[in-house]
């Protein structure tokens, strides 16, 4: 199978919007989570603990929720990142349980030139459940990089333009001229090379 090449700053346009694979959170997830991170938080880890919690069991970190939308958005598009710049702005909105079954939706909410070799792109993002409830959203910034820099870009547009003048530049008497010869020769626009007379 041909495989698609990530996507350009120049492939994006505002409102371009995917959706990704979906993902089950797993109990082993949110331990694994914890024992990288070392937030052993028993809202977390603690079923006992959590059960007379606001939530009545254990909940994911919101960082894991965070990171599980990273990873699904990260091929949904597939893009040329060069860099994560920002979280402008987050929201928690709904706890993610282990058997949750989670996917994202993003959207281009801006784009922005930035220097010759990159664009600065704002991803409004998603993580919705099974239930089509938004858990967390969000905007992020990354920077995109571009298919061909701007410098070239420009190169390419000079060379064009000066190709174009070039050609404009033939004034009227050389056209007049290249047409005698012609005449003079036998050699007519319509004429073909068995229909030339000596």
């Amino acid at each position: 199978m041909e495989k698609t090449l990530p996507l350009g700053y120049e492939d994006l346009q505002l409102g371009d919007r995917w959706v990704s694979q979906e993902r089950v959170v797993l109990e082993e997830d949110i331990q694994q989570f914890a024992a990288l991170t070392g937030d052993q938080d028993p809202l977390h880890v603690d079923p006992v603990f959590a059960a007379n919690g606001p939530f009545g069991r254990p909940i994911a970190h919101g960082l894991l929720g965070i990171s599980f939308l990273a990873g699904l958005s990260s091929q949904a598009p597939s893009v040329q990142t060069s860099a994560f710049v920002s979280i402008r702005s987050w929201s928690f909105t709904k706890p993610v349980y282990s058997g949750d079954r989670v996917h994202v939706v993003t959207e281009v909410l801006d784009l922005k030139p930035h220097g010759r070799r990159h664009g600065e792109v704002h991803w409004y993002r998603q993580l919705i459940n099974q239930d089509g409830q938004k858990v967390q959203e969000g905007i992020l910034v990354t920077l995109v990089s571009r298919r061909v820099p701007l410098s070239l870009q420009r190169s390419r547009i000079g060379e064009m333009n000066r190709s174009d003048r070039s050609h404009s530049e033939i004034g009227p008497h050389e056209i007049g001229a290249r047409d005698r010869n012609e005449s003079e020769s036998g050699i007519s626009e319509t004429s073909s090379p068995q229909s030339v007379s000596i």
